[in-house]
């Protein structure tokens, strides 16, 4: 009851937290990259959370799919974007649309890499589409 009370608070106050207090966690798919949980369901947010990646210099993502659609804004940094079958050098200030089970892999050009990701509160998994495939490999 606690629990669902501290919920409805969050739903109608809001919340406001620092970046800083979050911590960066590895991401296991990925290379020099890192990922933290800006806004979530912990914080009352019910249909999105977002998150921030920042990727390290020779850093990136193998082509994988997810099932959940991701909204994204970069930051910082620079880095080639492969959607489906199309490469794109993306950079600070582009804007960014991957369709749930799209294909896509991330291999940094300038580092630091740094990236806002916005996705549904959904059940996701990632699934490494090849190793062949062009981007980092672990």
């Amino acid at each position: 009851m606690a629990s669902e009370q501290a919920q409805g608070r969050k739903q109608t106050e809001g919340v406001v937290k620092r970046s800083e207090a979050m911590g960066l966690k590895d991401v296991a798919a990925g290379s020099a990259t890192q990922m933290q949980v800006l806004i979530g369901p912990e914080d009352g947010a019910p249909h999105f959370a977002m998150r921030r990646f920042v990727m390290g210099k020779g850093g990136g993502m193998p082509s994988h799919t997810n099932r959940v659609e991701h909204e994204q804004y970069v930051l910082r940094g620079r880095a080639q974007v492969g959607i489906g079958g199309k490469v794109h050098d993306v950079h600070s200030g582009d804007v960014l649309y991957i369709p749930a089970g799209a294909p896509h892999y991330y291999q940094v050009v300038e580092a630091p890499f740094e990236f806002l990701c916005l996705v549904p509160n959904a059940p996701d998994q990632i699934e490494i589409v090849r190793d062949d495939q062009p981007g980092p490999s672990k």
